[in-house]
This record gives structure tokens, sequence and C-alpha cells, in this order.
């Protein structure tokens, strides 16, 4: 471990007592003391007390901007004023009915509106959603097997949980690469009738169809791989599979999970301006309440309506949920505050990009929409093979010297990315870009350091 990095390490461990006496007494009832896999890291994680509006305080009291946001599922930020309303009005009315209700049919219509569906169900999750998706395509196009792109994250069902993070040593080659399990448990046959591929790269798509005729029901993708910070797709590479799915009669599939609500006012969908099969929504859909959906044509709808396929759930639709996600459509997530986000991240990016030029950091700065990663590789990423350069060390020293001073840049973990919400202010903006400028010269020499001949090119 660099000198850097234990320095920054140390500093956050004397901050930090009470997260590390609260996940000492939570190791002994809660599996690696976190409720989640993703929330846990070394020495341990932060523990929160409150947050509100772009920031958080830990429970010994530090504050952070944070841009973290939940993994993503704040744009609206912590509790949204508009957000509290409209759940405390629904909590006198009741929190959870089991029965229809007129929110269903309202928050459907918002949906129908801005992303290409005819029809819509919900859930709570974003597994949930991919997870009927690909039941859907499977009962719509009579086929079992579908196609996801190695280093993609699809939630945690049996059929997403295959090449999410395979070692390179395991993957095979990148024009066919192996499905490699994403954990024990998953039976081999769910393993068999999940394909991968590569992103942003047609031809290996093309293999995979032309190895497997008429067997594949769906390509599932994130218009943008998120599970690797951020893969952008290459021009034409969305479209091109939009037309290779339809040449072989497979449906497509845009996990909408993180895009969908932070991309555009449509996702993805109007970003890129191409019309999958089915969208899965979720995340910042809820504005900090668990809810889900998944959309498409009516004609794939159907295989519900008329019981070809099941799809239920008692929390489906919960009304404390439904009316968050309402107000989350009308009054939080508009034209008007995507705009105004996308400002805000267009200067984060942009003094990024010039700070790493100065500092002669080898990185790179990749953004869109609400989003954006600085990445410790010095080209953008185009698959899953590429990100596996980056420098996690390298990362958690920028993670760990950020946090000391008071900026959460990202959820931990090197594969995330930062979310600006729009409770977020300008000052927000410039605080997080002045101590990325305080921090980025130690950096680069620790980079200049670990690997002093990659450095001197």
């Amino acid at each position: 471990m660099h000198e850097g990095l234990a320095s920054e390490i140390a500093r956050y461990e004397e901050r930090t007592p009470r997260s590390k006496q609260a996940h000492t007494r939570a190791l002994q009832r809660i599996p690696l003391g976190v409720a989640s896999n993703y929330r846990a890291y070394d020495p341990y994680p932060l523990f929160v007390k409150e947050a509100k509006g772009g920031h958080l305080w830990d429970l010994d009291g530090n504050e952070y901007i944070d841009f973290a946001l939940s993994f993503g599922a704040l744009m609206a930020g912590h509790s949204h004023p508009a957000v509290v309303r409209a759940v405390e009005s629904r909590l006198r009315g009741g929190t959870a009915y089991g029965m229809p209700h007129e929110m269903e049919w309202e928050l459907a219509d918002e949906i129908c509106e801005r992303y290409p569906v005819d029809m819509v169900r919900f859930g709570s999750s974003g597994t949930e959603a991919t997870m009927h998706a690909v039941r859907l395509a499977r009962a719509a196009t009579g086929r079992d097997r579908i196609i996801k792109f190695e280093g993609a994250y699809h939630g945690l069902h049996d059929a997403a949980l295959v090449s999410v993070k395979p070692h390179l040593e395991e993957v095979g080659s990148i024009e066919e690469p192996t499905p490699i399990s994403g954990g024990a448990g998953i039976p081999a046959a769910h393993i068999a009738n999940t394909i991968i591929a590569t992103f942003n790269d047609l031809r290996s798509v093309e293999r995979r169809f032309e190895k497997h005729p008429g067997q594949i029901a769906a390509v599932i993708c994130e218009p943008i791989m998120m599970n690797v910070g951020m893969c952008l797709p290459l021009d034409g590479f969305l479209s091109k599979l939009r037309e290779l799915t339809r040449k072989h009669g497979a449906l497509l599939i845009f996990d909408e999970v993180k895009t969908g609500a932070k991309l555009a006012w449509g996702g993805a969908c109007e970003y890129f301006n191409v019309k999958p099969d089915i969208v899965c929504l979720a995340k910042s859909i809820g504005g900090g309440l668990p809810l889900s959906a998944f959309g498409a044509t009516r004609a794939v709808m159907d295989q519900i309506s008329q019981h070809k396929v099941f799809h239920g759930g008692t929390y489906n639709t919960n009304p404390i949920s439904m009316a968050a996600g309402l107000a989350t459509f009308r009054e939080v997530l508009t034209r008007e505050a995507y705009q105004r986000v996308g400002q805000w991240n267009n200067k984060l990016l942009g003094a990024y990009q010039r700070i790493v030029e100065r500092s002669g950091l080898k990185a790179t700065v990749v953004g869109a929409g609400a989003n954006g990663v600085l990445l410790f590789r010095d080209a953008p990423l185009r698959n899953y093979r590429d990100w596996l350069e980056v420098d996690p060390e390298l990362w958690r020293h920028y993670w760990f010297a950020m946090v000391n001073r008071g900026v959460l840049p990202q959820p931990y973990w090197w594969d995330e990315q930062w979310t600006i919400c729009v409770q977020h202010t300008e000052a927000d903006i410039d605080r997080h870009i002045a101590i990325f400028e305080e921090v980025a010269p130690a950096l680069a020499q620790a980079q200049k350091e670990r690997h002093p001949v990659a450095t001197a090119r």
C-alpha cells in the first residue's frame, strides 16, 4: 500500500470511530456487518446518522456533500420537500392496500409519456424489473436464451448474475466471452442460457446469434454501462444493436435502472434516440423510496394480460412509494431540472479534466446527464476488459482523500460514478472542485511512484 493511501486511511479511522464501533457491533448479527454486500469495504464503511438535500452526516457528526446519493438512487436528493409532502399526506390514508388504486394509472401514464412504452407494471427494485423483463421476452419469443454484455450488472436474479465481474484469467476470447457464474448457488442451466457478448463490439453479438440461431429471446443492456464506472456506447452501437435484434427476431431490453431518471427527461431512449422493446426503471424514479417499473409495447405486455406470464407482488404499487414516484416525476425531475443539473455536471467534468491535465495525472474523465466518473486509466473505456486496467489502489487513495475533506465523491468501489441531484447547489459543485484540486497533486505523485514507467510515457 502506498504511503499516501495509508495516511488517508489512518485519517479516516481517526475521524470515524463511531462508524467503526457500529460496524463491529453489526458483524455479530449481520453478514459482513451490512445489509448489502456492496456496502462492505475496508477498513469499515461509514455509518450515516442523517441526510438532507445534497448533504449527509455520519455518526461522528462529520458532514459530507453527498455525490454517492444511495448508489445514484437520489437525483431528487435526500428528503426533497415535494416528496416529503406527498409521503406525509399519503401516510394518513394507509400504508399498504394490496388492492388497486388510482395512483397506479396516474404513474403508469407519466411513464408512458416519457418513455417509448404503451403499458407498465410496477415493483420495488431494479432486480424485479429486469427479472420480469427477461421473463416477458422469453414468453413473447418462445425462446430461452438471452444475451448480456460482459461486466454488465442487471440485478440479483440468476439469469443476470453471469459474468458480472469475472477475472481476466477466466473470461476467454473477447470475441466470444466465457460465461462465468456471479457466485455460488446459481444453477448451471441458468448460466447456459445467458450468452455473453462484448459491449461496443457488434460483431461479438452477431456471432452469438449465429451460434444460437432461433434461440435468443432478447439482448439486455445498459445503454451506458455503469457497472464499470461509465462506459459510453460508441456512435451508432445502440441503433445497430436495435437493427440486429429485429433481424433475428429477438427483443431489445434497455436496463435503465441507473440511466432512466438521470440521463435525460426520457432516459437513454431519448438521449440516444433508440426505441427498445422493453424498458426497465428503478432507483431515482422513487425519489428515495423503493419503486421500480418495467414497460413495453402492448403486444409484449399482453403476455401478462392473457395470463401467459405471471407477475405479482404484495408491495407492488405500495401507496407510499407511488405517491413519492408521482411527486418525483411531476415536481422534481422536470425538463428544467435536467437542464440545470446537466450544466452543473458539465462544469464539474470540465474542472476535473483541467485539474487532471495540470496535475499530470494519467486519468480519464467521463460523464453524461447527472453522472460522471474519474477513471484511473489513460483512455476511455470501450468494454469491461478495459475497466480491468483501472488502478484500484489509486482510486481508493482518491476516495478516502475526498471523504476526509468532506466530499463523498461517489459510492465506494471504483465501478461506480458520481450523481448530481436537484438539491445540490453551485457552491456544492465548487467545493467538490476545490477539494479535488487539493488532492490531485498527491494522487499524481502516488501514481508516479507506483507506476514510474507508465507515467513517463
